[in-house]
């Protein structure tokens, strides 16, 4: 018909990269569009900024402290020095002529240690505590002067008094044994330490066993030197003089 509208469908195709090159043939540089920043990215060069700044601090900190740890180091060696210095020497002046003696540094042998064992709640020494005393006691030469301390102990079971009374009787058992082996009594001291010298705290027989001893330590005493004392003769001048020489 003549007067109705005649309707035309034209295909389109969707437009790339390409279409829009030139036809030249000479390259484009396709450009983006900057990308819009997002409170999370805000979020997260804060959370950076505020790292940085607080390791910058402590660096600050860190080399403040160590120059005040070797200012303050360099304060104490040079005060303890100054002050090592102040201090008067003692005893290295002499007035002329006066003559010094000086006595000996004590030496002695080593004490001599050993532990007697006890049976359960008895004070009666066994074969193996007579044999270990006689040999000890055959070291302490006669013409010598010892001193013996002999120490009582007992383990935790039962009251705490009982045990005390049977620490010192078992010690008093040993110093009458050594006094028989001809140890001097007054050389012999007894103290009784009782179950708070208890050295082993496990429940079995082994461990209490190490709990009921007596402590035996025997030194050998050096005879002291002789004080000198200073006389002085009739034309005014001191002389030393030990104190065993006759006048």
């Amino acid at each position: 018909m003549r007067g109705s509208p005649r309707i035309v469908t034209i295909a389109t195709r969707p437009k790339t990269a390409e279409s829009f090159a030139p036809e030249s043939g000479s390259p484009v540089a396709l450009r983006c569009p900057p990308k819009e920043a997002t409170p999370m990215d805000n979020r997260e060069q804060q959370a950076s900024t505020s790292r940085n700044g607080t390791g910058l601090v402590a660096v600050a900190l860190g080399a403040l402290m160590i120059a005040a740890a070797g200012t303050t180091a360099a304060y104490w060696i040079h005060s303890r020095g100054a002050e090592a210095s102040s201090k008067p020497a003692v005893g290295t002046s002499e007035p002329k002529g006066r003559p010094t003696v000086t006595a000996p540094s004590p030496t002695g042998p080593e004490p001599i240690h050993t532990d007697i064992y006890f049976d359960f709640k008895s004070t009666r020494l066994t074969a193996q505590a007579v044999h270990l005393l006689q040999d000890k006691a055959a070291l302490m030469e006669k013409t010598s002067t010892w001193a013996v301390l002999v120490q009582g102990y007992a383990d935790r079971q039962g009251p705490a008094e009982y045990n005390k009374l049977l620490a010192r009787q078992r010690a008093e058992a040993v110093k009458q044994f050594l006094v028989e082996l001809g140890v001097p009594e007054p050389s012999v001291k007894v103290a009784a330490v009782g179950p708070d010298g208890a050295i082993c705290d496990a429940p079995s027989r082994e461990c209490q066993q190490l709990n009921r001893r007596v402590h035996v330590e025997i030194r050998k005493l050096t005879h002291a030197a002789a004080t000198p004392v200073r006389a002085v003769s009739a034309e005014g001048r001191e002389s030393v003089r030990d104190t065993n020489d006759q006048p």
